[in-house]
């Protein structure tokens, strides 16, 4: 196990610079495919610590790779760094302060898993160098998770296909091996067309597009009791015709985000949302034209992988938090409710315990906690490679994803711990598959085993491009 303990004192050689890096990207956040200072940041870090650096993988602007170590397997950590609209807010402050500027922030924590995923190719890298030993370590900076789909691109333009196993990890409220669950997804906007008049002197004469927006999200809605209950659907309006009551809309726009447990299922729930859509635009005499946005695959699990990194935190411990950092939290849980301090914990499969206000223990492998029903594009990376995720417990228990309250906690002690933490992990994880290829072997046999009758077919359409100018769409 010395070999193990020497790549967590590398991490901690390391930490200050990605502690920074991490607070950096805090500091300017940026929505998917528009990371360009962010990546800019990831770049510069690569180059500074002696990494072969490839820019715009797949074509993608904001998407980089550092590669060092030479022959050998090939271990994939995967970082990103896209932020969210809305969610801006002042560091370390328990209450709802925005700041100046045009509203986005790190309500996920992607400055933080970013700068943790590089920090343990960092050192794993060392690693490699002192042992003398064949491998190589690839840091993945992949932009767009947050709808944008980019890993999927990734997959597609065969970015891992060379790569023995993946790694990375979410911040959390509690420290764990990610259980690969999660929903595949795609988002469609639906585009409808009629013709506008005057909503007074001639309405007989208007078609509305608005009107058949309406009817369509009267249709989907009627539509989720007969569906899978895991599946969700989302939307959001893009455009809806206008802002002059007196004139009828003559083009409306609705993005759909559709989600399922898996591929098949999502297909059936698209073809059954596309003709709600032309039914709508039939009632109102109106057409509707579609376009793919994004798709991501569901997660596929590897017990080996899984059982490795499970290993290395039960080795580890929780993370060493401080008296401070749980006052601070113990802060950020007042602005919670008592049944989202509750559902944190059942989600985790563990019983619920008050007045804990921070992960003090290591969730068991087996825990198996309420479904999740978020997705993400390490989903597409996981059917290619063998994939392990790791959740790193980066702020109070009960905190919301997609809040204000995870924003303002990462760029704080507690977050910039649970990082650390958690990179001590995963570089575990890489050098124990650099030194027993018998690991590697069977993840790979796991996964061959997982996708024998379902192999992977790429949600995304064949002629659909990298929606670079999503962020604007």
């Amino acid at each position: 196990m010395q070999n193990t303990d020497e790549i967590w004192r590398l991490v901690e050689q390391h930490q200050q610079a990605f502690i920074a890096l991490s607070d950096r990207v805090w500091e300017m956040p940026e929505l998917a495919y528009a990371e360009v200072r962010s990546c800019a940041e990831h770049k510069a870090a690569l180059e500074a610590h002696g990494f072969r650096v490839t820019e715009r993988l797949a074509g993608i602007p904001t998407a980089v790779m550092g590669e060092a170590g030479e022959g050998g397997p090939v271990i994939a950590i995967l970082g990103e760094y896209d932020a969210l609209p809305g969610l801006s807010q002042e560091a370390g402050v328990a209450e709802h302060r925005p700041l100046p500027g045009d509203g986005a922030g790190h309500g996920c924590g992607h400055n933080l898993l970013g700068a943790g995923a590089m920090l343990a190719a960092t050192a794993v890298k060392d690693w490699l160098a002192s042992q003398g030993i064949q491998g190589r370590v690839r840091y993945y900076g992949c932009p767009a998770e947050e709808g944008g789909a980019a890993k999927a691109f990734m997959v597609r333009e065969g970015c891992f296909d060379d790569v023995d196993i993946a790694i990375s990890w979410h911040p959390a409220p509690f420290a764990a091996v990610n259980e690969a669950r999660s929903l595949a997804n795609t988002r469609i906007d639906f585009s409808f067309t009629g013709r506008s008049s005057h909503a007074a002197a001639a309405p007989h004469l208007g078609r509305s597009a608005l009107d058949a927006v309406e009817l369509m999200n009267v249709g989907v809605n009627y539509m989720r009791e007969h569906m899978p209950s895991d599946a969700r659907i989302h939307y959001a309006y893009l455009d809806a015709g206008g802002i002059a009551p007196n004139v009828v809309q003559g083009t409306a726009k609705v993005r759909y985000l559709i989600r399922a447990n898996d591929l098949p299922e999502l297909q059936t729930l698209v073809a059954r949302v596309r003709k709600i859509a032309d039914g709508a635009a039939l009632m109102t005499e109106t057409t509707v034209t579609t376009r793919v946005v994004s798709a991501v695959s569901n997660l596929l699990g590897n017990l080996p992988l899984e059982r490795a990194m499970q290993s290395q935190l039960e080795r580890l411990g929780p993370p060493p938090f401080d008296e401070a950092d749980r006052a601070l939290a113990a802060e950020f849980q007042k602005t919670l409710s008592e049944e989202d301090i509750a559902s944190a914990f059942r989600r985790m499969g563990v019983p619920v315990r008050r007045g804990v206000p921070l992960a003090d223990e290591i969730i068991p492998l087996e825990a198996k906690g309420a479904a999740m029903v978020g997705s993400t594009d390490v989903g597409d990376v996981s059917w290619v490679v063998p994939t392990v995720q790791a959740r790193g417990a980066t702020y109070a228990i009960g905190t919301p994803g997609h809040s204000w309250q995870l924003t303002a906690q990462g760029k704080t002690p507690l977050a910039h711990k649970g990082m650390v933490h958690v990179a001590k992990v995963m570089a575990g994880v890489a050098v124990e598959a650099l030194r027993d290829p018998g690991l590697v072997e069977r993840a790979k046999a796991d996964q061959a085993a997982r996708t024998a009758e379902t192999p992977y077919v790429c949600p995304l359409p064949a002629d659909l491009v990298p929606p670079v100018r999503m962020a604007s769409a």
